[in-house]
């Protein structure tokens, strides 16, 4: 039996990196920041998605 992320599992993963994308291109890091951001998301979907949530740039915190 093969393992592949797909049905609502994988629709779940793809709208959680869309809205991860678009929270990293909105905020005020540098352009190089942003862009090594979303190509870990796309390049790992489920990790780097994790990785982004746990360790990425907050705003509003100080």
């Amino acid at each position: 039996m093969e393992f592949a992320i797909t049905g609502l599992f994988g629709l779940l993963i793809f709208i959680a990196d869309i809205w991860a994308i678009l929270n990293i291109v909105q905020s005020r890091n540098s352009s190089s920041n942003k862009l090594l951001w979303i190509a870990l998301i796309l390049l790992l979907p489920l990790l780097g998605l994790l990785i982004w949530w746990l360790s990425g740039p907050r705003q509003g915190r100080q």
